[in-house]
């Protein structure tokens, strides 16, 4: 799995609810307009194929940041930013 940051500006209330929602079940919002996600492959393509057809590229803006294994671990977290992923532990 691979690491992303994703960010999005979308001018219309509408398309970045849609927008919003579709980012939701591919990754862990973070702030307004941020995202974080671990994502395979084929489901950072399914992703990308999903924005592109509801987004308007002369208006919107989403921007796909991946992040090596080494950047992920000098992340900072400052103020109430916690650990989108968790800390690994599950309970069943």
């Amino acid at each position: 799995m691979k690491h992303y940051i994703i960010t999005y500006d979308i001018s219309d209330d509408k398309r970045r609810n849609k927008i919003y929602k579709l980012l939701r079940d591919y990754a862990v919002p973070v702030q307004y307009s941020v995202f974080e996600a671990r994502l395979k492959d084929e489901d950072y393509l399914l992703l990308r194929y999903k924005l592109e057809r509801l987004m308007k590229r002369d208006t919107d803006s989403i921007i796909f940041y991946r992040q090596c294994i080494r950047c992920q671990k000098d992340i900072l977290r400052l103020g109430r930013s916690g650990e989108p992923f968790g800390d690994g532990i599950f309970i069943l």
